[in-house]
């Protein structure tokens, strides 16, 4: 924990690399302002809420986690969850389930589960986030378009049937302004400006939406200012809250009925699938941002530590309104690319934000929502990973296809909860049967041209691991032994691991040689598998069980076991 922080200030960096990280930090907050608010309104929620979380959470993760690079705040892996939680939770359940989460991940970090998440298999994460993209894009069709639909709920096809059937409703000026966004975060990347292109489609949608209302009588178009308000010591006001995030427990704030959500063990109980697939998504998404950055700045994470730094950023968001955070891959790359090497960075991030709210406020309301639905188009476009898709359908072995078609499946039509757990499922079912075909048994013939096996004795070459995928797979042929055979040699110098599924295994082969009057000699296992064995009770027994260190050792245990017992 901590170690970021740490390692930055033993390189006590120069006066160049801190205004390096200042820039940077300011850079990444320029991107980071109009995604934070649009990601929190696509997840349902009032826009400041992604500001509080881009402030809380991206200064919190930077000092705590295990990356010096990673700027966190809202993501688009997020939305598909959240939204769901806030139409049957409200605000209440969705923090009080963000806060959950955050304890889930510092329980993944300190149990060290950082590289068995990072190894989470490609077909899986392209299946999430393509899922993901395509839902996104769904939601947002309702605002680029200025559709006349009070709320969007239920299962995706329910969601499609209600959009197609509003297609007749289409608003030309909402339309009109989400086109030309759309078009200026298309075309403005080819200009190679350093100016982040979604600032300059918000702008120009801004300006365009402002200067039609005052040339064309009854243009008007929806805006953060019409759509969202607030109430401050009774006095009420459009758009977003100029003042500080402040604390409050997440159940003290209203739940779907507009009532405080409370607490109770029932409704933890409803929200913790939630929680546990916001942990996992959070878990895959820091962690592979974290592996993309250390290929760009040439650094090196600890990933149990960024566990627990998201974790803590989760656990301390909710308290000051913020929504599930993770590592953001765009602003991480817009950080590293804009020379950010250090936590400062994500720091000045958050802090600009923190700012920006409090000055800029009265300006970020006058943005409309067509053109906020634009930029989330774009995000769910590169979200999509649509290239990669196509080519891992095209070149992927068959079961890779098949676990990829069922997470983007899944995560579309029915629910992130269940796509996560099919997913994470499909995965160890796959690597577990993978990991069993690389375990091997086979029958040795002769050792080698001086040393030939003896008579009567089979010997069985064993390569791989043991456990409960392959255990039964390797030693099931042991005990069909040929009828002349008195020794068996279980040659194990390649076998790696012992689990309680091979221990229990290999009693079943001591029992069924011993019943048939067979040795065995069990030839140069690892000591410490070898102490597992005895505990077990398959233990050293003269002219039944022996150990060897080498095959010569085994064919002379063979060959005195083999030696008709001396006569009284």
């Amino acid at each position: 924990m901590l170690s970021a922080l740490r390692h930055a200030l033993a390189q006590r960096p120069s006066r160049h690399e801190i205004q390096a990280n200042v820039l940077a930090g300011l850079t990444v907050g320029v991107i980071a302002l109009p995604l934070s608010m649009a990601l929190a309104i696509a997840s349902g929620v009032p826009p400041q809420y992604g500001l509080y979380t881009a402030i809380v959470a991206g200064i919190v993760i930077a000092l705590t986690g295990g990356s010096a690079v990673n700027v966190s705040g809202p993501t688009a892996a997020f939305v598909v969850v959240l939204l769901p939680i806030v139409q049957e939770f409200g605000l209440g359940g969705l923090l009080l389930s963000g806060l959950m989460a955050g304890f889930i991940l510092v329980a993944m970090g300190f149990g060290r589960l950082g590289k068995l998440i990072e190894i989470v298999p490609y077909p899986v994460i392209v299946g999430f986030t393509s899922g993901i993209g395509v839902v996104i894009a769904t939601f947002q069709i309702k605002d680029f378009l200025g559709l006349e639909i009070e709320s969007l709920h239920g299962h995706y096809l329910e969601i499609v049937s209600v959009i197609l059937h509003a297609l007749h409703s289409i608003d030309w000026r909402e339309t009109l302004i989400g086109v030309l966004t759309l078009a200026v975060l298309l075309i403005w990347p080819r200009m190679r400006s350093r100016i982040p292109g979604h600032l300059v489609a918000l702008l120009i949608g801004s300006l365009a939406a402002w200067m039609l209302t005052l040339f064309i009588p009854g243009f008007q178009v929806d805006t953060i200012g019409s759509r969202f308000s607030f109430e401050i010591d009774g006095v009420t006001g459009s758009g977003i809250p100029p003042i500080l995030p402040t604390f409050d427990w997440p159940w003290n704030l209203p739940g779907a009925d507009g009532t405080p959500i409370g607490l109770s063990f029932e409704l933890i109980r409803l929200l913790f699938p939630a929680a546990i697939t916001i942990a996992i998504l959070g878990a895959l998404e820091s962690l592979l941002c974290a592996v993309i950055a250390d290929g760009m700045s040439e650094k090196k994470h600890d990933p149990n530590d960024e566990l627990i730094g998201q974790g803590i950023g989760n656990i301390l968001a909710p308290l000051f309104g913020g929504i599930p955070a993770t590592a953001a891959i765009a602003r991480t790359t817009a950080n590293v690319k804009s020379g950010g090497s250090l936590p400062l960075a994500s720091v000045v991030h958050g802090l600009f934000i923190l700012f920006a709210i409090l000055l800029l406020a009265p300006i970020l309301s006058h943005i409309p929502m067509a053109s906020m639905a634009a930029l989330l188009l774009m995000v769910a476009w590169n979200m999509s990973e649509a290239k990669h898709f196509a080519r891992t359908v095209r070149i992927a072995p068959r079961d890779d296809v098949l676990v990829l078609v069922s997470c983007f499946l899944l995560t579309v039509l029915l629910d992130m909860t269940i796509a996560v757990g099919v997913g994470m499922g499909l995965a160890a079912a796959l690597f577990i049967r993978r990991t069993v075909s690389l375990t091997q048994t086979a029958v040795i013939e002769s050792h080698n041209a001086d040393q030939s096996v003896p008579e009567n004795v089979v010997v069985y070459d064993i390569n791989g691991p043991l456990f409960f995928g392959s255990a039964q797979k390797a030693l099931r042929n042991i005990v069909l032994v040929r009828p002349n055979t008195r020794v068996v040699v279980l040659d194990m110098s390649e076998v790696t691991l012992l689990d309680m599924s091979a221990i229990v295994a290999m009693e079943s082969i001591v029992a069924d040689l011993k019943r048939k009057q067979i040795g065995l000699i069990i030839n140069n296992l690892h000591p410490r598998m070898i102490m597992k064995l005895r505990r077990a009770g398959v233990r050293k027994q003269s002219g039944q069980i022996a150990f060897a260190r080498t095959l010569h050792e085994s064919f002379e245990a063979a060959r005195r076991m083999l030696q008709p017992p001396a006569d009284p």
